[in-house]
């Protein structure tokens, strides 16, 4: 029988209470709130949720892994538990399959779970895992809204448990290398990031029936937090990214990943004063209500990061960064003397503005990511994460902050730019190639237009705005039964 929500939230608050009481008690920092779970040489016993897509990466990483257990594999589809039998023909066990998230959590011998859901689920799953005394690996974004991400910080840090961020970039050697490089000031001052995802979206088509739904599924749990009405689509999986209920648009896909690496070269660990964004869903009629191009900018008293999301096809190949060649899916920091290019996840080069290489970097592979979280799971010590749920919280709320500027915005006509920024070169080049970009796929705007967002000031201490709309969209509503507790 499935675990009833009143029996899951005593089991939980009784952990939780128990954990704190021990750190009354005199346990120390929350690093020392939970004792280690396994023995120097005992396996780590994994549970993955959500393998539709990305979780079937988080089971090869556990698979790799000779200190891990992949114990279990959870999803609200029970069809798509045959694709990854279909993928790991030469699996040695089968793991046990759950339906339900919350039954894994009554297993005592499980102790960590890597969560690959959609993101409507991703801060929710996370925290009762941690609840329920489980250590927790969680895709990017780690929250589906600003107050998410704080909230999940607040308990890992309250339970003692190890949570990090699935941004592969932060381990990976030839990646690190680069930020190295760029914090020895071999490139001068950095004030200027940029973080790019130049990748195509095809429309999701629009219809006005509701998705069908695979057989079996559980779609209440798959609802979860949202509400449980199925969307109008061709299909449900996948294209949830483009629907605000449940996702985050690629400023809140991709882009994680380019805004992580952005902020980590930066230097900076809090959340930027001023940001704002313009876009749009240009191009196409569909389903979709997120944007799929986008520009946004986030400042901080020093240092500026611009990320430009494209999804529309690329006719002219951008050389913005000119010796490194055309970018997709990249970074770049520009500093005083010379800039470095990150055009993937595992490495970097380095030129000065004479075209001189100054250095050059590869090496790593997603494993890496996974081999940190167990080492750091063992060590019971958050320092050893490369990408720990706070540092995860701060780059996914730059795609949040991004897009509650566009969702408050105005329409605009094409060369309309905002006054953020407006006389950094960066900036004014981005723009300009961007206005091009749509252009050259002869985008219509009186039929799909372009949305000037407002921009915003950010205290921050407290990570609020001093716009009140703005702040009510930092945080959503939860349906009955999935509310997210507060730490």
């Amino acid at each position: 029988m499935p675990l009833s929500r009143r029996t899951f939230v005593e089991q939980a608050l009784a952990m939780a209470g128990a954990a704190l009481a021990a750190d009354r008690a005199g346990a120390g920092e929350s690093v020392a709130a939970a004792k280690p779970t396994v023995g120097p040489n005992d396996k780590i016993r994994v549970a993955v949720v959500g393998f539709n897509n990305r979780g079937l990466d988080h089971i090869q990483g556990w698979l790799h892994n000779p200190g891990a257990d992949l114990a279990a594999w959870c999803d609200c589809d029970p069809g798509v538990e045959e694709r990854a039998l279909n993928k790991f023909r030469d699996i040695r066990r089968t793991p046990r399959f759950e339906q339900d998230f919350r039954r894994l959590l009554e297993d005592k011998s499980i102790d960590a779970v890597s969560i690959a859901s959609p993101n409507h689920w991703h801060a929710l799953m996370a925290v009762w895992a941690m609840q329920a005394g489980k250590d927790v690996y969680l895709e990017k974004p780690c929250s589906f809204t600003l107050e998410e991400g704080r909230i999940t910080t607040d308990w890992a840090r309250k339970l003692g448990r190890i949570c990090q961020m699935g941004v592969q970039s932060r381990s990976n050697t030839g990646m690190r290398q680069a930020i190295e490089f760029i914090h020895a000031g071999t490139i001068g001052a950095v004030k200027v990031a940029h973080a790019l995802c130049y990748k195509r979206r095809p429309s999701i088509g629009l219809v006005d029936t509701p998705a069908p739904l695979p057989p079996g599924i559980d779609f209440d749990l798959w609802a979860g937090p949202a509400p449980a009405v199925v969307p109008h689509r061709r299909k449900l999986h996948y294209d949830w990214h483009w629907n605000r209920l449940t996702g985050n648009g690629d400023l809140g896909n991709q882009n994680p990943h380019e805004l992580d690496k952005a902020r980590w070269g930066l230097g900076k660990n809090t959340l930027p004063k001023r940001v704002v964004s313009l876009g749009g869903r240009l191009g196409y009629h569909d389903n979709g209500d997120t944007a799929n191009s986008q520009l946004s900018l986030f400042q901080w008293d020093d240092a500026i990061v611009i990320s430009e999301v494209r999804g529309l096809e690329i006719k002219t190949p951008p050389t913005i960064a000119r010796q490194a060649g055309p970018v997709a899916v990249a970074d770049i920091w520009w500093g005083t003397e010379g800039y470095v290019v990150a055009p993937n996840y595992n490495s970097g080069v380095a030129f000065d503005y004479d075209g001189k290489q100054l250095g050059k970097w590869s090496g790593g592979t997603d494993q890496l990511h996974y081999d940190n979280f167990l080492e750091a799971v063992r060590s019971r010590d958050r320092s050893h994460l490369h990408l720990d749920i706070e540092e995860g919280h701060l780059s996914s709320a730059l795609a949040h902050l991004g897009n509650v500027s566009w969702s408050l915005g105005k329409e605009a006509p094409l060369g309309t730019r905002p006054t953020l920024a407006a006389d950094e070169p960066h900036v004014a080049e981005t723009f300009a190639a961007f206005e091009e970009h749509i252009k050259d796929n002869g985008v219509d705007l009186a039929d799909t237009p372009l949305l000037l967002g407002r921009e915003l000031s950010i205290d921050p201490a407290t990570e609020k705005s001093a716009d009140p709309e703005a702040n009510a969209l930092f945080t959503r509503e939860y349906r009955k039964g999935f509310e997210l507790p507060r730490a």
